[in-house]
């Protein structure tokens, strides 16, 4: 986890290789990456791993780097810089090379860069939640209300639709931070050259095949099969008796349609050896020509506005020539860009969604995540994707206004990025639509760094949230100030975003990316539209929402939008707002056939009846027994009560169902209950150990598995939805 500090110092990131080029260079006082320390070894891979905790947080794995150097990237090959490159970095290394990281592992890393003196903490690492309360959550939120701003990522989960945000993103008064694509996406590639009628040598990046990749690094002239740049199966069928001899030709094909060593084929039988692909898509990849590999001399392949250029320019009756170096002899990687048309500027499809299950505000705001240039470990560079490229972007810009405005206060530093933040139309992985994208996806839409750190006029809060139809709240307000030099008159709107239903057709299970899109929008009525204030003075402004009408509220539709504040100054501001229409208490949250009984080690279900031998009682293992439960909705507590299956259970360790539901129980499990639980599959071990802290003797049992509805009264038994898993046998190791 990296930090910033001292002008911006901190960072909470896995782990970072700080001898790369572009980040120091070495790990210490005086160093970019100055201080951290590695809690877990190399070796650690979550639960069950052993921990060998050193002083060196030195990455082994590429994630971490990339994240220190979106902030603190150095002078460098590629001629980039980080976003905030005069901040010193700490890291605090909580993955080992493989696997995950526990609770208890994260919560020291915040709570030590916190006492370490971290200006900024900033957390690329989640997993999927939608609870304020998670463990680590309830610490980053402490460590704000202390003064320290916490950046997290929002997650990756944006395929499951709405009400999936990322933990601990989720956490009260951290931001949690969205994702957005590249406008135009970075690409690395060999540096070689071309040249056009024999002039000057111009730069371009390819990448050699992975099999056949001996670019002759000489100058070869480039032949076209199709002077079409639209044709969609260039070279799959056998190219025309009039095409010349190719040896000595760099063969230029479109991608498309059929196998690369099919479209080698047909060049091979007109003696050419070189194949040169353009994609016909953004970015481009080392291609592979399998069984034509033996016959090429090398193949590669350009982006699609290279290879279209070459075409045009052989249209035109041009000649052009390409020196292809091959990756042994390259002097180094080339950067260039493709334009990315279909979902450029748009959140990424990826991204998780919100609100939370108690209708909190997520993600704050989005910074560029999709497609990110950054440093790589063993002095490379890589391209990435994920909240975890554009949560360290925030965490950046924070320290930059900071370091304009002389405070790290979190709150006037979220709501200056949210109220100056540009909120982007909807896009559904594929094109752009009318209207925009939900607040629950983006947040308070696209950061502005330049606009937050000189801003005159302030919002107060962030954001606003109606809740849902049974916890509706009929009035919130905004707080506006003129900390400017002049007066300022403002024009206060709203403008709607698209509206979405959450739950499927049926009314029981959510829906997956893209949730579908239903006309109607709430109507805000504000207590003033147009305000003026001189310098220094404020007003709070009421706000009050008329949800849409005539929508299904079975299936929960979340509205959502934005207040629009514009000021004679010039300044254009927003909040986001949201609400729900319908009662997520109706609903259930677990539903029958969805609870089992596994081995937690190789994640394979029991059939009914089957014998599980559990290691000796306190012995440390992972081969043990996995309690599974799919919620189809979060759930703010679930039980799990063990109910013997032998006509004789041990009387002096059964008792009657707390709850008073008709069955005898030998307790919980030792952990359990579960709080705060978000949706989906959830696999928790079990050794056989009780809450009593006894371990449950050998026989016969069964899970009864109840979670309560959210909003739910725990003490009232038809607040809870009930299943039941198959039965199994329970044997100890001797």
């Amino acid at each position: 986890m990296p930090c910033i500090r001292d002008g911006g110092r901190g960072s909470l990131t896995a782990q970072v290789d700080y001898t790369h080029e572009a980040l120091g260079g070495c790990f210490g006082e005086g160093c970019l990456v100055s201080f951290g320390t590695d809690l877990v070894g190399d070796d650690y891979h979550g639960s069950f791993s052993s921990i060998k905790p050193d002083n060196d947080p030195k990455d082994c794995n590429g994630h971490g780097t990339h994240v220190s150097g979106i902030i603190a990237a150095q002078k460098n090959s590629l001629n980039f810089m980080g976003a905030a490159p005069n901040v010193t970095l700490g890291m605090y290394k909580v993955f080992g090379c493989t696997g995950g990281a526990a609770n208890d592992i994260i919560i020291s890393a915040l709570n030590m860069a916190f006492e370490d003196g971290a200006n900024i903490i900033t957390a690329s690492l989640g997993e999927s939640g939608g609870w304020s309360e998670s463990p680590w959550g309830v610490v980053a939120s402490r460590i704000v209300d202390q003064g320290v701003p916490c950046t997290i990522s929002a997650g990756n989960d944006g395929q499951y639709g709405m009400f999936y945000p990322g933990s601990a993103g989720d956490a009260n008064g951290v931001m949690g931070i969205a994702s957005f694509e590249n406008i135009i996406d970075p690409v690395l590639g060999y540096i070689s050259s071309f040249s056009i009628d024999g002039g000057e040598d111009q730069y371009i990046g390819y990448l050699a095949s992975s099999d056949c990749p001996n670019w002759p690094g000489t100058p070869l002239p480039v032949y076209a099969t199709s002077l079409d740049p639209t044709v969609e199966d260039d070279a799959c069928k056998p190219l025309p008796d009039d095409t010349p001899d190719l040896s000595g030709h760099a063969v230029l094909v479109r991608r498309g349609t059929c196998y690369f060593e099919e479209k080698a084929a047909n060049i091979l039988a007109k003696n050419g050896t070189y194949l040169l692909i353009y994609n016909n898509e953004p970015g481009f990849f080392a291609p592979n020509m399998d069984s034509a590999s033996d016959k090429l001399n090398a193949g590669g392949m350009l982006l699609r506005e290279q290879g279209e250029m070459f075409v045009a320019a052989l249209k035109a009756g041009h000649n052009v020539t390409v020196t292809l170096i091959s990756p042994t002899y390259s002097p180094g990687l080339f950067v260039t860009g493709s334009v990315n048309h279909r979902i450029g500027g748009a959140v990424n499809d990826f991204s998780s969604w919100a609100p939370t299950w108690e209708m909190h505000f997520k993600p704050q705001v989005g910074a560029p995540g999709g497609n990110i240039l950054s440093t790589w470990t063993d002095n490379d560079y890589a391209n990435a994707n994920g909240t975890s490229m554009s949560t360290p972007m925030v965490a950046s810009i924070l320290a930059l206004i900071a370091q304009v405005r002389g405070t790290f206060d979190p709150t006037t530093l979220r709501n200056l990025v949210s109220a100056y933040a540009k909120p982007q139309i909807w896009n559904d992985g594929e094109r752009f639509y009318q209207g925009l994208a939900p607040a629950p996806q983006q947040g308070a839409g696209f950061i502005q760094a330049h606009d937050a750190a000189y801003a005159t006029t302030l919002l107060d809060p962030s954001s606003l949230s109606f809740n849902e139809t049974a916890h509706f709240v009929k009035e919130l307000s905004i707080k506006v100030t003129n900390s400017g030099e002049k007066e300022i008159s403002y024009n206060i709107s709203q403008v709607p975003a698209l509206t979405m239903y959450t739950l499927d057709a049926d009314g029981v299970y959510p829906m997956k990316f893209p949730n579908e899109i239903v006309e109607g929008h709430a109507t805000l009525t504000f207590s003033e539209q147009q305000v003026t204030l001189m310098p220094g003075a404020s007003m709070v402004i009421s706000v009050s929402a008329q949800p849409p009408e005539g929508l299904d509220e079975g299936r929960l539709p979340v509205w959502s939008g934005y207040v629009i504040i514009n000021g004679t100054d010039g300044s254009a501001l927003s909040m986001p707002y949201q609400g729900l229409s319908g009662s997520m208490h109706t609903k259930a949250v677990l539903t029958w056939g969805h609870v089992g009984v596994a081995s937690y080690k190789d994640k394979w279900f029991l059939d009914d009846g089957a014998e599980f031998i559990l290691p000796g009682p306190g012995t440390v293992s992972d081969d043990i027994l996995g309690i599974y439960a799919n919620l189809v909705l979060g759930s703010p507590k679930v039980r799990c009560d063990i109910v013997p299956m032998t006509t004789c259970p041990p009387k002096s360790i059964t008792v009657d169902d707390p709850l008073g539901d008709n069955f005898k129980t030998v307790g919980q499990p030792a952990g359990w209950p579960l709080k705060y639980v978000p949706r989906g599959g959830n696999l928790s071990p079990w050794d056989g150990q009780l809450d009593s802290g006894s371990y449950i003797p050998p026989g016969k049992y069964k899970f009864v598995i109840r979670a309560l509805r959210l909003f739910g009264d725990e003490t009232k038994l038809e607040e809870w939805d009930k299943d039941t898993s198959t039965s199994f046998h329970i044997k100890y190791q001797t």
